[in-house]
């Protein structure tokens, strides 16, 4: 009997033992970020990243501790890079639908963004299949925005036009060589309409909305092998919503709750 219990007992420490060494060191998070996206993400003079996503990245990771290390890629690169270890986890602005459930985990929600049409003052366009029949609509490559335009709008003939990042698309905007841009309302407003660049355009129509498309909010991409990050990074997000940090990051951008319900 006590041989046996001598050998569950050493069974038992090496499973403790091997899995401590699986166990990942959180002292360093390499973050994945698409840095054309302002408010959320974008480049600054220096060549460090700035915005709203930067600065709950940096929260979050002085409550865990942790160095964050911010790593650039395109949007619709994230999820690869994220599997293929170039990163720990993404945070841009990124909507936790189901159907990127499927390939990695989220954190809790972040904030919670709207998604709306932008096109030219008085054009008629209602982000509606029937209303754009015909029309070329501007999205940002691998964004629920594609998905949706895809899913709801291309049958009826509408062309969904793919840009690597937004900048692009609004350029070719201003041109008239799409007739729309379908993305979240935040960055359209601060990013293009409140711009020079964007004067004579307007959003059209109301808030685009799907559940099964769009999911309920915005959170941090994790790697499904990575609770413990996961967990981690839960228990820091309630901690500076608790605290107040959250709302002095979001007062820095936004004079609404980012948050929402």
């Amino acid at each position: 009997m006590k041989t046996r219990l001598t050998i569950l007992l050493s069974a038992a420490a090496m499973a403790f033992a091997s899995h401590a060494a699986l166990a990942k060191d959180w002292t360093t998070i390499r973050i994945g970020v698409d840095p054309t996206y302002p408010p959320f993400e974008s480049t600054a003079t220096d060549g460090s990243m700035k915005g709203f996503d930067i600065d709950l990245g940096n929260a979050l990771c002085a409550k865990l501790n942790a160095k964050c290390v911010w790593v650039s890629s395109s949007f619709d690169g994230l999820i690869p890079g994220l599997q293929a270890r170039k990163f720990d986890m993404i945070l841009s602005s990124m909507a936790a639908t189901e159907q990127r459930r499927q390939q990695i985990d989220f954190t809790d929600r972040l904030y919670r963004n709207q998604t709306r049409l932008i096109a030219r003052e008085h054009s008629g366009l209602l982000p509606e299949a029937s209303k754009l029949a015909g029309k070329r609509i501007a999205v940002e490559q691998g964004t629920i925005q594609e998905t949706y335009a895809r899913q709801k709008w291309a049958a009826s003939g509408v062309e969904v036009v793919p840009y690597a990042n937004y900048d692009q698309a609004y350029v070719d905007l201003v041109n008239a060589r799409v007739d729309g841009v379908l993305m979240d309302a935040v960055q359209g407003q601060l990013g293009f309409l409140s711009t020079p660049q964007g004067k004579g355009f307007a959003f059209a129509g109301g808030t685009v909305y799907d559940a099964k498309i769009m999911g309920n909010g915005d959170a941090a991409g994790i790697r499904k092998s990575d609770a413990d990050l996961r967990d981690a990074l839960n228990r820091a997000i309630a901690q500076i919503r608790n605290d107040g940090t959250y709302n002095k990051i979001q007062s820095k951008y936004f004079d609404f709750d980012m948050y929402g319900n």
